[in-house]
């Protein structure tokens, strides 16, 4: 009988598609409980961004951020005994990942600046919709008539929370949308990466990578800002939070396909929306409600025909 490896290893040779299919069929509960780390670490990353943005701009988080990721990730790389889980091995697929991920962050930030947080996750959660069907196209997933009606019944809660003008979109929604794209991208290289990259070596170039793109868009007015005593700890706040969000994330992609992982995101808008309610006043009527409603919906749904 042949060994499966540990989600993030290298297959044995001889592994076949196959076999390495059955784990990831199996731990869909796991991959659930992963993704509910992820929904709180970017919901904290939210908040803290939104009370920073008056401060910072979207390039100085983002490049704040990933030097407290890269510290972290040394840290934790050394003290396991793991920095040679580092390797060279697919830079082109991490590069590309990062460009995606860089650009969705520095709009995702923008939005939260500029719109209500409700409406802004709503427009977002159009990435699960990208990422069925780019996992159809790039993973090999299967589209079925479930994730089908997941997809539309997902997006149809969407348009019910945000009621969005298409004559008159704002900066902020508009931003959202395109963040949406970005972060659909970025999850379908993320799992691309879990197939033969580790956690840690998908950490560590998350972390650097952006932290150079960071510097090099934050000094494009030949200015960096440093943050304020009052906004440091909300900026270090930030940088934990995006880095357990991604560590949460992969772990959660390499033990189940992005089509079943993703939709539960959906999850995020009711707590933000809750959020931006108690704490910006931000107004929570019927319609958010119900449209709250058909996104859980569509998350039981695809989630109960993924588990049988």
């Amino acid at each position: 009988m042949s060994q499966q490896p540990a989600p993030g290893e290298l297959a044995p040779a001889g592994t076949t598609l196959r076999t390495r299919a059955a784990p990831e069929a199996n731990a869909v509960l796991p991959a659930m409980l992963w993704m509910l780390g992820t929904i709180a670490s970017f919901a904290a990353m939210a908040v803290a961004g939104r009370n920073v943005s008056g401060e910072l701009d979207t390039f100085e988080i983002m490049t704040y951020r990933s030097f407290v990721g890269i510290l972290i990730v040394v840290m934790v790389g050394l003290a396991t005994r793991r920095m040679h889980q580092i390797t060279t091995r697919q830079l082109h697929l991490h590069f590309a990942r990062n460009i995606f991920h860089f650009a969705g962050q520095n709009l995702w930030f923008f939005a939260i600046a500029m719109a209500p947080l409700a409406q802004v996750v709503s427009i977002e959660f159009t990435s699960p919709i990208w990422i069925i069907l780019l996992a159809a196209l790039f993973l090999g997933e299967r589209f079925t008539v479930i994730k089908l009606v997941t997809a539309l019944l997902g997006f149809l809660g969407v348009l019910i929370v945000a009621r969005p003008d298409f004559a008159n979109l704002d900066p902020g929604l508009t931003a959202a949308a395109a963040a949406a794209v970005g972060f659909a991208l970025t999850a379908v290289f993320t799992k691309l990466l879990t197939r033969q990259a580790s956690v840690l070596c998908i950490l560590f170039y998350i972390t650097t990578m952006q932290a150079v793109f960071g510097l090099i868009c934050g000094f494009y007015d030949g200015h960096m800002a440093w943050p304020s005593p009052a906004a440091l700890p909300l900026t270090v706040l930030i940088g934990v939070a995006g880095l357990s969000a991604h560590f949460c994330l992969t772990r959660a992609l390499s033990l189940a396909p992005a089509s079943i992982v993703m939709p539960m995101d959906f999850l995020r808008l009711p707590l933000l929306a809750f959020v931006g309610m108690a704490f910006y006043g931000e107004s929570l009527d019927i319609w958010v409600v119900v449209g709250a409603a058909l996104i859980l919906a569509a998350n039981f749904i695809n989630l109960r025909a993924n588990a049988r």
